[in-house]
């Protein structure tokens, strides 16, 4: 991709807003010589840290720090770096953005050292995105910076750091190696369709197609693990007002974020919070309680949980095992139960789970889970279920950062591959046919890493990062 803004030096505050001890001010591009000579008076040893003064215009000092100087290529961009570390102020910080990007004007303008060509702002992932077009990193590795900047869990943050270092990356490149040679194997036969020589047969090319497809099942185990640890579950809890609902959420949460009375239809809205499990997010919705009502509030309240009940990936469909064998509560249970199978994709697990097994003497559980949020009895046993539900495989060995993207992508090679193995094993071999889905698996396969990918799903990725990022 070749954009002009990409010829631009450009410049941003790299560290979050605030105030800390340290802060820094980022620079990229072509002939920084002339932003150095501005802001210290001198030129800059390569990769040796120099404390000085940041100069203004009349040569007095903004702030005194540390700068650094990358020339190209060995820096993270690719391109000519400088980094100014000062205090970590907001306004000195400012002042120091202003300073960078006012040099720049002024030796436009004046021409006295060669053109800073337009300094400018940074775009959000700017610097990113240069690094994985100057070939630093590869697509997935830059994802991999926004995920463990993002990480909530250990988990996640490990996971990005693998990722980041090119261990998925690494499992990518086998894989397309694999598929090329397979390619080179079907191209060869078409290319020379007179001779004797059943390349593809002596090369045994249906056992490598099964050894491909083999790996690629491992790989993409380890993606979806990967895209769980970043994106999660959703999780909405549903059922009849009064069972225990807020009390649940408050439970799995440590907190007491949803109000609790005895009244029911306290709950008027969905009450959200992100709980790890295992360093898994499980976004955790306590919904108003299901039932038809006069009350306006309540109306909307119960048109809101059906919304959210849609978009889950679980529902947990609560009872009150106090009221297991009232017949006007059964009746409305049931009811639910079947508004909830037509809202809700045959996909969707619905976990029936009865609450208040501390005031339920005597009755029994014989089908669903039964607990207690008010003791935490039971609380463990759902945990582990929802982790079911999620797919997560317990201290998975290897599991790196993925994304839907990239597992959207590892599906649709193996659906290709899939084909291509029917196309093998059939008695015409249509070998076109074959060549053509080794092609678009490939093809697929490259879009992970972005040996091929479009300027639009750039532009959506990188404009997902932090400014000076």
């Amino acid at each position: 991709m070749s954009l002009p803004r990409l010829q631009d030096p450009i410049v941003a505050i790299a560290t979050a807003p605030g105030r800390g001890a340290v802060g820094i001010v980022r620079v990229s591009g072509a002939h920084i010589g002339s932003l150095m000579q501005a802001l210290f008076g001198r030129q800059l040893k390569a990769r040796e840290a120099t404390y000085l003064p940041f100069l203004d215009r009349d040569h007095l000092p903004i702030d005194q720090g540390i700068a650094l100087y990358f020339p190209a290529p060995h820096s993270f961009t690719g391109e000519a770096v400088l980094e100014l570390q000062a205090h970590g102020g907001p306004v000195v910080l400012q002042l120091l953005l202003a300073r960078c990007l006012e040099a720049g004007a002024e030796f436009d303008a004046g021409r006295q050292q060669p053109r800073l060509a337009g300094l400018r702002p940074a775009l959000p992932g700017e610097f990113s995105e240069r690094a994985f077009l100057n070939g630093k990193i590869d697509l997935a590795q830059a994802e991999a910076i926004a995920d463990l900047i993002d990480a909530s869990t250990e988990a996640a943050a490990r996971s990005a750091t693998r990722s980041l270092s090119g261990a998925f990356s690494q499992e990518i490149h086998v894989l397309r190696d694999s598929l090329t040679h397979l390619r080179m194997l079907v191209e060869a036969t078409l290319d020379f369709p007179e001779e004797e020589i059943d390349f593809l047969r002596q090369a045994d090319a249906q056992g490598q197609l099964s050894m491909l497809q083999q790996n690629l099942r491992s790989v993409l185990q380890k993606a979806s693990q990967g895209a769980l640890l970043r994106e999660g579950i959703t999780v909405v809890i549903a059922g009849q007002p009064n069972v225990g609902k807020s009390s649940l959420l408050n439970a799995l949460a440590g907190a007491e974020l949803a109000i609790v009375t005895p009244i029911a239809g306290t709950t008027r809205d969905k009450v959200q919070q992100t709980i790890q499990i295992e360093g898994v997010p499980v976004h955790v919705i306590d919904t108003a309680g299901l039932r038809d009502s006069d009350d306006v509030i309540e109306k909307i309240g119960v048109a809101r949980a059906w919304d959210v009940i849609e978009t889950a990936d679980a529902v947990l469909f609560l009872h009150d095992l106090t009221r297991r064998y009232a017949t006007d509560y059964v009746a409305d249970d049931a009811a639910v139960a079947r508004a909830i199978a037509e809202k809700l994709s045959t996909k969707v697990p619905v976990v029936d789970i009865w609450n208040k097994s501390d005031a339920a003497d005597g009755v029994s559980c014989e089908a669903g889970l039964c607990l207690s949020a008010k003791t935490g009895e039971g609380l463990d046993t759902l945990r582990r279920r929802l982790l079911e539900l999620a797919g997560w495989q317990s201290k998975p060995e290897g599991v790196y950062m993925a994304r839907e993207r990239h597992v959207h992508a590892l599906q649709q090679v193996a659906g290709h591959l899939s084909f291509a193995s029917e196309h093998l094993a059939s008695e015409a071999q249509a070998l076109d046919l074959l060549a053509e889905e080794l092609r678009l698996a490939q093809s697929a396969l490259s879009e992970i890493t972005g040996e091929f990918s479009s300027d639009d799903l750039l532009g959506v990725i990188f404009s997902r990062f932090c400014i000076g990022k």
